[in-house]
């Protein structure tokens, strides 16, 4: 079980319940590549940014606002709105809430903090 079996059956078994746990199976690896599939999607689209627009990713995404980001980056508003436009394209993102579900499925948690340095 640890090195990735999914189930075990004990004999004497019968032949549905071998088969249910083998569509069991099936259906548990079919999720696993999707969400490896998605991963690797996100990967590609956060290699697309900028060092600055992944910044602003991380604080937007962190729910910090616009004006917020300016002051910590020493920029204006404008170009925080500027560079998280390109986020939003770049990512592929319609919404807020989609670019965080990305940020969640690239476990991407990076900390601020680590940014500034």
């Amino acid at each position: 079980m640890k090195i990735g079996a999914v189930d075990f059956i004990e004999k004497p078994f019968n032949d549905e319940l071998l088969l249910e746990s083998i569509r069991h199976a099936l259906v548990l690896d079919e999720r696993q590549r999707d969400m490896q599939s998605q991963r690797a999607e996100i990967a590609t689209r956060l290699a697309r940014l900028t060092p600055r627009e992944h910044e602003v990713m991380v604080m937007v995404t962190n729910g910090r606002a616009n004006k917020e980001i300016a002051s910590s980056l020493g920029v204006s508003a404008k170009t925080v709105e500027a560079h998280r436009a390109r986020v939003m394209e770049k990512m592929e993102a319609g919404s807020l809430a989609e670019l965080v579900r990305m940020a969640i499925h690239a476990n991407l948690t990076i900390d601020e903090e680590t940014l500034e340095e």
